[in-house]
């Protein structure tokens, strides 16, 4: 069936500006981009950081994208600090820092940002139950939605009833409290903005609570299904109660940040930015 010219022309024009809005998006986003950080705390895993890395490895190489693994080594007492230097001196990607004794993750995470040289950061745990061959997928999602952050949501948890239950059950309690949507706040497997999460002031606890933060500085957040799979190697750093008990503590925290927080456009100005 032949179109009419004017059906003809007017199917091409919209196929060809389709076209021409993708690449648009896709070359400024292309421009934007130009490294990546992945920034992953270590505290005694030295059992999984040989695997951790070359599945990293695995996931990045069909990136665009130059990238860089930070490795912050949280006063691990086993072999781990080892390990790492040996993959720092085999693949000049590999950077790391080591902390004098364990700080926490929160204080790993706030080492890694501040050490990052990426114009994206992209977290995970070390003990492999993140699978880094969701990356590629949570970066589409970042590119092709412009958003300012993706985060991981563990849809099939691989951990014990008790620990599935309890989890639910938490972060219905900090959606509650902090009147947020998030599906998955205990997710370590994010993709972020570097010069965004490198504005928020980091304390005790707070890694739990970063989509709830990168919103405050004006974020926008998409939730995407990831893999998770049961600990293969080592031992869980975390128990259930000690955990609740300091999430409720950061959780007032976040709430008082909420309520407190200062936000502004402006509309008009004549301060040109580098002037005095």
């Amino acid at each position: 069936m032949l179109l009419h010219p004017a059906s003809f022309e007017k199917d091409f024009l919209c196929r060809f500006t389709t076209l021409v809005k993708y690449y648009i998006r896709f070359f400024r986003m292309q421009k934007n981009i130009d490294t990546i950080s992945l920034i992953i705390p270590v505290y005694n895993e030295e059992e999984n950081l040989r695997d951790l890395y070359t599945e990293v490895v695995r996931a990045m190489s069909g990136q665009v994208w130059t990238w860089e693994l930070v490795l912050v080594d949280d006063g691990s007492s086993d072999r781990s600090l080892d390990i790492i230097r040996g993959l720092a001196k085999e693949d000049g990607r590999v950077r790391y820092l080591s902390f004098e004794s364990n700080c926490g993750q929160s204080a790993a995470f706030a080492a890694g940002f501040a050490s990052a040289q990426g114009d994206v950061v992209i977290t995970m745990d070390a003990d492999l139950q993140n699978d880094p061959a969701d990356i590629p997928a949570m970066l589409q999602v970042y590119v092709t939605q412009d958003v300012d952050m993706v985060i991981g949501w563990r849809v099939r948890r691989q951990d014990t009833v008790v620990k599935r239950y309890a989890s639910r059950f938490a972060n219905w309690v900090r959606n509650t409290v902090s009147r947020e949507t998030v599906r998955d706040t205990g997710c370590s497997l994010k993709v972020m903005r570097t010069d965004l999460v490198k504005t928020i002031p980091m304390f005790k606890g707070m890694h739990r609570f970063l989509p709830t933060l990168m919103k405050l500085e004006g974020a926008l957040v998409a939730e995407v299904p990831v893999r998770h799979r049961p600990r293969s190697k080592g031992v869980s750093k975390y128990g259930i109660w000690d955990r609740a008990w300091s999430a409720a503590y950061d959780l007032l925290a976040v709430r008082w940040m909420q309520k407190r927080h200062i936000g502004y456009r402006v509309r008009e100005t004549n301060i040109r930015k580098g002037t005095v």
